[in-house]
């Protein structure tokens, strides 16, 4: 039976190999298909078959990949670089891992971090200024509200109709609090006699 047969090799194989990296501190990779496609597989624990394959290309000099695999391992292999530096600068920029720097590269790192601190600087401005606008608005809309229920009291009092200028003086005695547009409103209102 050729199933059996094939088992069985495959499996001496695998044995075999494993043998030689434990023997001999090899590094070995066995790739076995069967007729039906299916995979077998062993590969020393000290490695990858990638490892291996890699090696194998560099020894031999045989071209196992196309062009655009190449192209896609060594744009890999440069974002691993910059992610590598990246991590270095990001230490640095913590002050961590210094101290094999150069004078030069210490001036640089300075004034990096003198940047960073200006712009953060700058933002934390902006934000106050933004803050301070909508305080002074809120407080505009605060007083605002304030005098149109000043008003509705008034009215709901009968103050609208008072005799002897009372109601006149209530008026300003309560415009210093109030919106500087809506001072002039209701003092021109006044001297209509409205």
């Amino acid at each position: 039976n050729r199933q059996v047969t094939y088992s069985k090799r495959r499996n001496g194989i695998i044995k075999k190999a494993k043998e030689i990296t434990v023997l001999c501190d090899a590094k070995v990779s066995v790739v076995v298909f069967a007729s039906s496609g299916k995979m077998h597989e062993y590969c020393s624990p000290s490695t990858s078959l990638v490892e291996i394959l890699d090696k194998y290309h560099k020894a031999s000099g045989k071209r196992l990949w196309d062009a655009k695999h190449e192209n896609l391992s060594n744009e890999i292999d440069r974002i691993k670089k910059e992610n590598d530096n990246m991590q270095i600068e990001l230490r640095h920029l913590k002050g961590e891992d210094i101290t094999s720097l150069h004078h030069k590269e210490l001036m640089a790192l300075e004034e990096a971090l003198e940047n960073g601190l200006a712009g953060i600087r700058a933002k934390q401005s902006e934000i106050y200024k933004i803050m301070k606008k909508n305080e002074t608005m809120l407080e505009d809309e605060n007083k605002h509200l304030s005098y149109m229920l000043h008003q509705k009291v008034m009215d709901m009092e009968g103050g609208g109709e008072m005799e002897n200028g009372y109601h006149d003086q209530r008026v300003r005695d309560y415009q210093p609090r109030m919106p500087f547009a809506y001072r002039g409103s209701q003092s021109s209102q006044i001297c209509r006699g409205d």
